[in-house]
């Protein structure tokens, strides 16, 4: 897509007036950065093919109005909210953004009027505007991680940290494929500290909030508080096929192998008695905190020594508390199980901001991550503003180039987003449109609810 020229700008205006060279640019964030970028390099025809699955009005059976129903909210300078904007075509998409220059763009779901009229049909004291698609979506954001990891805490995020975002889209999305069927999901790097994910199928995008309640409880096992000593708590004699599923093949060997030593959970007396509080037997935490205290040579970490002794005590049966061998089990959900935001998912009014968005914070671009390869995904080396503009001018003005993020390090980015999503959109809607939401027994085993919802879903198409 030739993209127009910048109100604020030629279209071959670089950085500091530099058009090549070795160019120092300041990572910081900069508005004049941000308007470049817009200009340049946001990829507005595959965002809105996106979301608009096919309803692009070249055949009969798409709904031209579909995407002028979307809502979008744009964060201005300043801290100006803007909510309620639609667009009907690519061209009112791209023109608003170049000339707002939002510092946030967040999408909302798709309502049964106009949001952008919404004042009007208020007035006329009909209930017409309401919500009626909108993606699954989930939030994960490191920061509710902060009890459970030393290196960094709030907002701060490092590579010791982050593969706990790897481990929750390797759990998140095996679920969703597995026992959901779903197909279509797409995770973003949030540009900062986290990640979302948006499930697009069309039977995920149909959802009732009460379905979509039902399964992120479906994934909540994290639910203690900062007050609570036992955050994880696995009832029944037998642990679920999903969680047995994520235990065994992602979070045992994730915890053993990495945090266990990356975070230095048993180092100190006071990480230590963390978890000591969450064993349900006095006699077996005195014993455990005594071998702990007397100091003993060992070539070994000490971190793996006292993990091992741990196990050891727990699974001998010499202590007789209900649960004691499950706790083992307990401690690694408590490290390593995703901690999803639960209302972003149960309602289908909420807002998530969009991919290829920039972080104001960071300069870094929400980024598409493949889950396929999220091991590889380090959040430090996503482009920056200053970054990809640097690259820009490194290769000159190119007035015959189309895509000008091909020779940007965003390019590959927007690739996988295209071949993913953008390209297969209309497959997404055709895909959805005749499925019905049938939970395969994993899930329904865990939350008999899901059977109900599933069979309202089937009478609902019949």
């Amino acid at each position: 897509m030739a993209i127009e020229e910048s109100e604020n700008g030629r279209e071959d205006m670089l950085i500091d007036g530099q058009k090549h060279g070795n160019v120092a640019v300041p990572d910081e964030f900069n508005v004049n950065y941000l308007k470049l970028y817009y200009a340049k390099l946001f990829p507005y025809a595959d965002m809105f093919k996106w979301m608009s699955y096919g309803n692009d009005g070249k055949h009969p059976a798409c709904d031209k109005y579909y995407i002028g129903r979307r809502e979008f909210s744009f964060t201005l300078e300043n801290d100006i909210y803007v909510r309620y904007q639609s667009f009907n075509n690519v061209v009112q998409f791209e023109n608003s953004i170049k000339e707002k220059c939002p510092f946030k763009i967040d999408i909302g779901p798709v309502y049964s009027v106009d949001p952008a009229k919404k004042n009007a049909y208020a007035q006329s004291g009909d209930n017409v505007f309401t919500p009626v698609e909108r993606e699954l979506i989930f939030d994960i954001d490191i920061s509710d991680y902060d009890d459970v990891r030393y290196c960094c805490s709030g907002a701060d995020v490092c590579l010791e940290c982050w593969p706990l975002m790897t481990i929750a889209i390797k759990v998140i999305d095996t679920a969703l494929r597995d026992d959901f069927d779903f197909k279509h999901i797409l995770w973003v790097y949030s540009g900062r500290r986290g990640v979302h994910c948006w499930v697009c199928d069309g039977k995920a995008r149909r959802l009732t909030n009460e379905q979509r309640a039902a399964i992120a409880d479906y994934f909540r096992v994290y639910k203690g508080n900062e007050n609570s000593s036992k955050k994880v708590s696995l009832t029944g004699p037998v642990l679920h096929p999903f969680l047995v599923r994520s235990y065994s093949e992602v979070l045992e060997h994730f915890f053993e192998t990495r945090l266990l030593l990356s975070q230095n959970i048993f180092s100190t007396e006071d990480r230590y008695e963390k978890i000591l509080e969450m064993i349900p037997d006095t006699s077996a935490t005195s014993d455990l905190r005594g071998k702990w205290q007397t100091k003993r040579g060992s070539k070994e970490d000490i971190n793996v020594v006292r993990w091992e002794q741990l196990k050891n005590t727990l699974q001998s049966g010499k202590y007789k508390a209900t649960g004691l061998r499950r706790c083992v089990e307990e401690i690694v959900f408590s490290f390593t199980y995703p901690r999803l935001d639960m209302e972003v998912s149960r309602h289908m009014n909420h807002l998530l901001k969009a991919p290829f968005c920039v972080h104001p914070k960071t300069g870094r671009v929400c980024v598409p991550i493949d889950p396929d390869h999220c091991d590889e995904f380090d959040p430090t080396a996503v482009p920056t503003l200053s970054q990809l503009f640097e690259e820009l001018n490194m290769g000159g003005t190119r007035a015959y180039d189309d895509n000008e993020w091909d020779r940007t390090s965003l390019g590959e980015s927007i690739s996988f987003f295209r071949s993913s999503f953008s390209a297969t959109s209309s497959k997404i809607l055709q895909g959805g449109d005749g499925e019905l939401l049938q939970c395969k027994t994993a899930a329904i085993k865990k939350f008999p609810e899901l059977v109900v919802l599933s069979i309202r879903i089937m009478f609902s198409h019949a």
